[in-house]
């Protein structure tokens, strides 16, 4: 599940349970994800606030489900299949439409890109970009977003979805997290962000 010591729901105390009472889902599953920031439940919660901030806030203007589809994408490019098996499952639970899923993952997979809009094909080759050459973004990567019709505030949530999802990749990939025990696609309600962010 991971290369580093966790402590499980049963074994946590203080904080730490606290935290985890807050988290877990609704048959009391932690994604390991979560729990391997155990040792050091601080990061745990911002770790927790990030995430429900960038991916399920309410205030957010572009839809959920495409949140999760640049994160799948993201994911894909770092090669990290934690984040790709979770995020699809959730984009997938969120579109509620099986064939247009597939079809999502498999242009992204296959990196032609062909089942996407203009528009969101520029947030895409974006956060392609963002991703693989981050020192290489410039003014004019931002004007091509505006010219597919992003407003300033869109490009922040794209530019924090890859950010974020960097982030979490390399957390899962430094210390070697599986889903082994997880249950994929469960995301929280988005209710539930602001009370992390005021938490």
């Amino acid at each position: 599940m991971s290369w580093i010591e966790r402590i499980g729901y049963e074994a946590a105390t203080g904080r730490l349970r606290t935290i985890y009472d807050r988290i877990r889902g609704p048959h009391g599953e932690i994604d390991n994800i979560l729990s391997v920031h155990s040792l050091r439940p601080h990061t745990l919660e911002g770790h927790m606030a990030l995430y429900k901030n960038v991916l399920h806030h309410t205030a957010n203007q572009l839809p959920t489900w495409w949140l999760e589809v640049i994160g799948v994408y993201v994911s894909l490019l770092n090669r990290c299949d934690y984040c790709v098996d979770h995020h699809a499952a959730g984009m997938r639970r969120l579109l509620a439409d099986d064939y247009r899923s597939d079809a999502i993952l498999a242009s992204l997979r296959s990196g032609a890109l062909d089942a996407f809009d203009p528009r969101q094909f520029a947030m895409l080759a974006y956060s392609r970009r963002l991703t693989l050459e981050p020192a290489a973004v410039e003014a004019t990567d931002l004007d091509r977003l505006r010219a597919a019709g992003l407003d300033d505030g869109e490009i922040l949530e794209v530019n924090q979805v890859v950010a974020y999802f960097a982030y979490a990749n390399r957390t899962v990939q430094g210390l070697g997290v599986t889903t082994d025990g997880d249950v994929l696609g469960l995301s929280p309600a988005d209710s539930d962000a602001a009370e992390w962010h005021h938490g």
